[in-house]
């Protein structure tokens, strides 16, 4: 049994579709966390135009009765309301009026490789689905495996560490899920009030000088149980997966797990985890350096991942680029953009951990109703003696 998202829809289309396949039956969803997911989505200090028009939410279509899963595919829509502004444009059936075309490719997007690849002269068949709009049904998605996370003991938080120069300082002690409570009214959703300050700050700044920014967020897991993943082939090793999750979303190009590149300038001694017992506790570890994930496989700590973002390739101020249709020099394309969209990455982040962490249960515990599945987990515990 495996769980199966797909997404559809471009940003200036009618809407978003997601398909979730693959859940148990008797699932219990609310409507009110799937929605406010797709809220968190919007937050954050730094975001554009196109926030003030949507408010997103999505609407089941399929799967769900009165509240609860049904075994089959769930199916979600979220509408896009800019596309009263787009509808010739993006009309998905012919228009009369002769439609322009964009030939501006921008650096840092899909657009120049798009149109090569998908013999196309016209940049907007590429940049719509490649937008980071396309997250938004991720989000709605990931809110489903969230659920069923949370029905077998896992609770998924992030928070901002990053953005361009400002870091936020390292915690001494590791976080908890208790930790968490308010970030969200963070106007960059720090952890450090401080921090947060200095980043609204460096957003406001750069702004102004017609800049885009990045940053780093980290998703951290909390209750997984040991043992999801495999050391046996590469592609059930669940870091790889993570990691490939993680890397798929829009403008991310780093991921470390745990310590990740910082174990690179450690002696041994201080990179792993040392195991111990009592009879209380059972097996336990007095440090997370590996990020809850040794040999592939999920050690029951938990599982703590951190992406890089870059700047978004969408500038005030276009950067240099070359006309595809007369091959003359040219300023890149201006589309309406946010400056900085990090705090809105580490709800997609998360989306994109539950995913990946709810297939791993899915395919060790399998089981047709919700019930099915808590039993085999709670079997499996006594098992190993895992305490939470």
């Amino acid at each position: 049994m495996a769980l199966r998202l797909i997404t559809a829809g471009e940003s200036h289309g009618p809407g978003l579709t997601c398909i979730v396949e693959g859940l148990p039956a008797g699932l219990e969803l609310e409507q009110e966390a799937i929605n406010r997911d797709m809220a968190r989505r919007q937050l954050g200090f730094g975001r554009g135009g196109r926030m003030k028009i949507e408010r997103d939410r999505a609407d089941v279509t399929a799967g769900v009765r009165h509240g609860r899963t049904m075994g089959g595919p769930v199916a979600l829509q979220i509408p896009n309301r800019d596309f009263a502004n787009w509808e010739e444009r993006m009309n998905p059936w012919p228009v009369e009026r002769e439609i322009p075309e964009v030939h501006l490719p921008r650096p840092g997007h899909a657009d120049l490789v798009g149109t090569w690849k998908y013999r196309t002269g016209d940049v907007r068949n590429i940049l719509e689905r490649a937008s980071a709009r396309e997250t938004a049904a991720r989000v709605a998605g990931g809110a489903l495996a969230k659920a069923f996370l949370k029905a077998v003991g896992v609770e998924i938080r992030s928070h901002v560490t990053q953005i361009t120069s400002v870091r936020a300082p390292t915690r001494d002690a590791a976080l908890t899920v208790a930790d968490f409570e308010g970030v969200d009214d963070s106007p960059v959703r720090c952890l450090d009030d401080e921090a947060s300050r200095a980043m609204v700050r460096e957003i406001t700044v750069l702004r102004k000088n017609n800049e885009s920014l990045g940053g780093t967020f980290e998703v951290i897991a909390f209750g997984v149980v040991p043992g999801l993943g495999s050391h046996i082939s590469w592609e059930e090793r669940l870091d790889g997966r993570i990691a490939m999750a993680m890397m798929s979303i829009q403008a991310m190009k780093g991921v470390g797990i745990g310590d990740g590149f910082g174990v690179a300038g450690v002696p041994g001694s201080q990179a792993h985890d040392e195991i111990f017992y009592d009879d209380a506790r059972g097996y336990y570890r007095e440090t997370n350096h590996a990020g809850g994930l040794e040999g592939g496989m999920t050690t029951g700590e938990p599982v703590v991942v951190k992406v890089a973002m870059k700047p978004i390739p969408t500038l005030t101020k276009p950067l240099r680029s070359v006309d595809i249709d007369t091959k003359e020099p040219a300023q890149a394309l201006r589309e309406r953009t946010d400056s900085c969209t990090v705090p809105a990455a580490g709800v997609v982040g998360e989306a994109m951990l539950a995913h990946v962490l709810a297939d791993a249960y899915r395919s060790k515990f399998g089981g047709d109703h919700i019930d099915d599945v808590r039993e085999a987990v709670r079997a499996y515990e006594e098992r190993i003696g895992w305490r939470r």
